[in-house]
């Protein structure tokens, strides 16, 4: 345990800090896979589901659980799956 009263507040940080990246992970991956899941499923109306995983990469991008350049990857591959899915 640390001693010192800085390394104890680094400690706090560290956990807090690791706590709010779990929770914008799970939240872009939850999004993506439901995306996934509708592209499967064949469903046409993909809009807001679409919006929605969007809206959770840039925030994980944004705040640097993800890096910029993966989350318009991610994007662009799901896009990609989803107008395949639309233009049937």
């Amino acid at each position: 345990m640390p001693i010192k009263q800085n390394a104890k507040k680094a400690l706090r940080q560290t956990k807090k800090r690791t706590a709010q990246n779990l929770e914008f992970k799970k939240a872009y991956k939850d999004a993506v896979k439901a995306v996934k899941k509708a592209v499967v499923a064949g469903e046409k109306d993909l809009t807001e589901k679409m919006r929605l995983a969007q809206k959770k990469l840039d925030k994980a991008a944004k705040k640097g659980v993800l890096k910029k350049n993966a989350a318009a990857r991610h994007l662009s591959r799901l896009a990609k799956q989803v107008k395949k899915v639309v233009a049937k």
